[in-house]
């Protein structure tokens, strides 16, 4: 594990909440304390989910050992449904029976297709308050990006999603982004869009650079909701969409 030592071959040691943490390398330089104590722990907790997830679908996958041979199970359903109809002798036939059965399923969709239409716009309404609120309101954004916020959820707002109510950030490669400090720990919104905006082909051009002006700098218009302006260097360096964005944003002029 690649450590940081002094000249006289320690290691460098940074106090963390009272606790003398050494100070570990990570692969692209930047450096923070590595709190062995905190990732033991992270691991053996992890450890027991995954335990717990074998068990559950090693007990999942012998129920459905009981299934196997059924090529078609709504056609296996269904004829069991048939052979109970005609075993319980009713005085309909079974395909009167089968006619009631989806009246009454047609009524039922029609009572509950309202609730779950107005369950799907909440958790749209909830993704939309989550995620573009945590673009509008971060402070990275404000203090080191160079483009509006908007622009910046238009161009790393994929790599969000809401999960049990919390925010997860995800890679390009669909694989969850984790804490550099908080070892073991998912990143949260801040350090997840830090991570995913060092990552970028046009990173330098997303950063603030000198005399810089994007969201959280105060344009012609005074504040951060007046007019911007950003270079055609800047402009260039945007990806498609933010490009589109920005072309159809009055309150953006871009220089030459």
């Amino acid at each position: 594990m690649p450590f940081k030592y002094d000249a006289d071959g320690n290691i460098v040691l940074q106090e963390v909440n009272g606790q003398k943490l050494p100070v570990f390398v990570h692969s692209d330089g930047k450096e923070t304390p590595f709190d062995g104590d905190s990732t033991v722990g992270t691991i053996s907790r992890l450890n027991g989910e995954a335990k717990s997830h074998r068990e559950r679908a090693e007990k999942a996958e012998g129920a459905l050992k009981t299934f196997e041979g059924i090529g078609d199970p709504a056609a296996a359903i269904a004829a069991l449904d048939t052979v109970k109809n005609l075993n319980d002798k009713k005085l309909v036939d079974a395909g009167e029976v089968q006619k009631v059965k989806d009246q009454a399923i047609a009524s039922v969709r029609a009572e509950y297709d309202p609730v779950v239409k107005e369950r799907d716009s909440l958790k749209t309404a909830l993704f939309d308050e989550k995620i573009g609120g945590a673009f509008a309101r971060s402070k990275l954004i404000g203090e080191k990006v160079a483009i509006p916020a908007d622009f910046v959820q238009a161009s790393f707002g994929k790599h969000f999603s809401i999960e049990d109510g919390k925010i997860v950030a995800k890679d390009a490669n669909g694989n969850q982004l984790f804490s550099r400090t908080r070892h073991g720990e998912p990143a949260d919104f801040e350090e997840a869009l830090s991570i995913l905006i060092d990552s970028h082909p046009q990173r330098d051009s997303i950063l603030k650079g000198s005399g810089a002006s994007g969201g959280g700098a105060q344009g012609n218009g005074g504040g951060g909701g007046g007019k911007r302006t950003m270079s055609r260097a800047q402009f260039e360096g945007l990806g498609p969409a933010e490009q589109s964005a920005a072309a159809r944003d009055s309150n953006v002029t871009i220089t030459d």
